[in-house]
């Protein structure tokens, strides 16, 4: 398989998404076998173990912590110069259709594609798309597997950052403090949001003030790895009380389930202003900024025993 496509080579009836012009953002494993010889996609197989082991045929090793920040902060960015280096030995181009594979065995894992794709979104790749249910879809529909090692020539990139889809800490303070007009949404199980449960690399449990609490889970049936596509734009908005004009901002412990809640609500239902507060609790709960939730002493030590 060749791992360099031309957008150029596209017809018009292939784009279904402005900004994933050959599949469209989220693409099932039987549109991409029947196109894989018309689109010639890269496929980046995003595990950071088992690629040796086997892999989608012609996939490139382009492993989740290449797009992950510091075990003391992992949702912070990435540094862009880094990140560029790694992606042209890659070669990579910004408008040819990838499609990011994630392992595919938990609802969970589809959040590190997700990051991966708002990643490369953010930096100016234009032709984006996650396989659904990653690389055990793939197996699953009979597609080729092998375990060599894939390469390709390098290329040049300039890659800067754009932070269209991006929140900040300072962004999501100045929500908490009054300052600011955003809706916050907690993308964590019910537990890390009531303060019951925190990250291990947090300094404290709860929440941002004023969020409300939408798991990521709510887009996938119990138990798949694979995203529903049957999300109704309108009845999503009105459930989570998204407004014209809004951001809305998503977030969980390290910017990972909520990086499945941002592309749900963002790439799949087609919300405007949806944006990923990328270090989310884990680097809001260092920065010393008022929290929700979070319990006193006493109940917290009752918690950590308890979990």
């Amino acid at each position: 398989m060749k791992h360099f496509a031309l957008a150029l080579a596209m017809t018009a009836s292939l784009a279904t998404s402005a900004t994933a012009a050959s599949f469209g953002p989220l693409v099932e494993a039987a549109e991409l076998s029947a196109s894989l010889d018309t689109v010639e996609p890269v496929l980046l197989d995003i595990r950071n173990e088992g690629y040796e082991k086997g892999h989608a045929d012609g996939a490139l090793f382009a492993p989740y912590r290449m797009f992950r920040g510091p075990a003391e902060n992992p949702g912070g960015l990435v540094d862009v110069e880094k990140l560029e280096a790694e992606l042209e030995e890659l070669g990579l181009e910004q408008d040819t259709p990838i499609v990011i594979l994630s392992e595919g065995k938990t609802d969970t894992d589809f959040g590190s594609a997700a990051r991966v794709y708002w990643t490369l979104k953010s930096t100016g790749f234009t032709d984006l798309s996650i396989l659904n249910g990653g690389l055990e879809s793939w197996k699953a529909a009979g597609l080729p597997v092998n375990a060599t090692a894939e390469s390709a020539f390098p290329s040049e990139l300039e890659l800067t950052f754009d932070d269209t889809w991006l929140a900040t800490t300072a962004d999501v303070s100045a929500v908490a403090a009054g300052e600011s007009n955003a809706l916050l949404v907690d993308a964590r199980p019910a537990d890390f949001f009531n303060g019951k449960k925190a990250h291990e690399a947090a300094s404290r449990p709860g929440t941002l003030p004023t969020a409300i609490n939408h798991t990521y889970t709510a887009f996938f049936k119990e138990g798949s790895p694979a995203m529903s596509t049957a999300i109704d734009p309108a009845a999503l908005k009105a459930s989570l009380g998204v407004e014209d004009g809004k951001d809305t901002v998503s977030f969980c412990n390290t910017g990972h389930w909520a990086a499945a809640h941002w592309f749900a609500v963002s790439e799949v239902a087609g919300v405007e202003n949806a944006k990923l507060y990328a270090g989310s609790m884990v680097e809001y709960s260092q920065s010393g900024n008022e929290m929700a939730n979070t319990p006193g002493l006493v109940q917290n030590l009752i918690n950590q025993i308890l979990n």
